[in-house]
């Protein structure tokens, strides 16, 4: 696979930049959602609404742009939804995977980087790409501070880490 072929997504954040080298051969139909989004301005003042230390950070939700809105948050997207493509990518520490709901084609704009291997979801989530900046940012958003959220999880940030913008190059 060319690296020049490949789109790079930049997510900017109150914490620092992550950048994202999105694998447009291996999930095209996820790569093209994703970069619409983001070109679009659809992830703009979002944040990451879950948080789970050792595992991943969760964003793309629409709904956490409104803090009235967070009962809510983690059960928006965008209005449609997108067939998964499974590859025998796994998911390690920086891939990005998209969220869904117990349907493989739920999908829509939540998406989630992995902190840490997490075997258990390979071939079950659509893996569309892999940190090639931002580490440490990536770091320090997961271990950001949680607490119980109102789904009963121990997964909801004690901070708010916006989704400043996510820039598509």
């Amino acid at each position: 696979m060319s690296e020049k072929t490949n789109t790079i997504a930049t997510i900017v954040t109150t914490k620092g930049e992550i950048t994202i080298e999105l694998w447009n051969e291996v999930a095209p139909g996820t790569v093209e959602n994703f970069t619409k989004l983001a070109n679009d301005g659809f992830y703009d003042g979002t944040c990451f609404h879950r948080i789970m230390a050792g595992f991943m950070v969760q964003g793309g939700d629409p709904q956490t742009k409104d803090q009235a809105l967070e009962d809510l948050w983690g059960t928006g997207g965008p209005g449609h939804t997108i067939k998964a493509e499974f590859s025998d990518h796994p998911h390690v520490r920086g891939v990005i995977s998209m969220a869904r709901s117990s349907n493989p084609d739920s999908a829509g704009s939540q998406f989630f980087i992995c902190l840490a291997e997490a075997n258990f979801l390979d071939g079950q989530y659509t893996a569309f790409g892999s940190l090639s900046s931002g580490d440490d940012v990536l770091s320090s958003i997961g271990e950001t501070p949680v607490e119980t959220s109102n789904s009963g999880e121990n997964s909801k940030p004690k901070e708010r880490i916006e989704v400043t913008s996510i820039r598509i190059s």
